[in-house]
């Protein structure tokens, strides 16, 4: 479904732009668009994103590698999300923007670690566990998030070109995950992987902004790169099948942003 949602807006940028490439760079008769848009102090639009959001796992050298062979993999999972625009110009060239937003995905962690159970005695890494096998649904963890998302960013922008001025951005991000379990007593024990609530990110876009006669459409691609861990460490006593196993787990995210303003 997400595949297709993303496939849908890019045939979607691409035939608008297409449809409407006369009104857009015709040099005979040409009148540019908007032409006072970009003088007024502050403006406001909304947006529509495709998502492509995955864990960036760095592993613990004892429980999470068995040699050269990586016991955890992860999933990255096709998701949408939607916000609002709120721009205020500093100068020519310069835009500060924020664009709150809701991002909703579903992820997949897969924990092939089994081979822990050889740590079963007490060491000094570790205390002693009474090893378990593993099921089908004690190796998949479905993490379900959904942020609040909330980038600072400063946009830079060229002159206009006919109808269209390319542009980047960069900034920073504050997320909430409303499902994050940070406060559930139960663990990966129970079958619930926990993650932080509150996250910090940051964030780099380039795209292309277009000028029609009524509004401004913005096609774009966005990296959103998690600063802090977000995996909570399982309770004491868990066997080391699954927190133990991950020293880091921090998502990255590749959107596609259509923004009309």
């Amino acid at each position: 479904m997400w595949k297709f949602l993303f496939r849908t807006n890019i045939i979607v940028a691409f035939c608008l732009a297409t449809l409407l490439d006369a009104q857009l760079f015709r040099t005979r008769d040409r009148m540019d668009n908007l032409e006072g848009f970009d003088n007024q102090k502050f403006s406001y639009g909304f947006y529509l994103a495709a998502n492509n959001f995955d864990y960036k796992l760095v592993l613990d050298p004892k429980f999470g590698m068995d040699g050269q062979k990586s016991l955890v993999q992860t999933k990255s999972s096709y998701s949408f999300g939607a916000g609002l625009i709120g721009k205020m110009r500093l100068n020519d060239h310069f835009d500060l923007r924020i664009e709150p937003a809701l991002q909703f995905m579903q992820r997949e962690i897969l924990f092939d670690t089994q081979s822990n159970d050889q740590y079963a005695a007490e060491t000094p890494a570790n205390e002693p566990f009474t090893p378990r096998v593993l099921t089908d649904a004690d190796k998949v963890r479905n993490v379900k998030s959904t942020y609040v998302d909330v980038p600072l960013l400063i946009e830079v922008h060229g002159d206009r070109w006919y109808n269209s001025r390319a542009y980047a951005a960069a900034g920073v991000n504050w997320m909430v995950n409303l499902q994050s379990n940070s406060k559930s007593a139960d663990d990966n024990m129970n079958g619930i992987f926990r993650t932080t609530s509150s996250n910090f990110a940051w964030t780099a876009e380039i795209g292309m902004q277009f000028y029609f006669s009524r509004f401004k459409l913005t096609p774009g691609f966005r990296g959103t790169f998690m600063i802090n861990d977000e995996m909570v460490a399982d309770n004491a006593g868990t066997p080391p099948y699954w927190s133990a196993a991950i020293a880091t787990a921090k998502t990255r995210a590749f959107m596609f942003v259509l923004k009309f303003e």
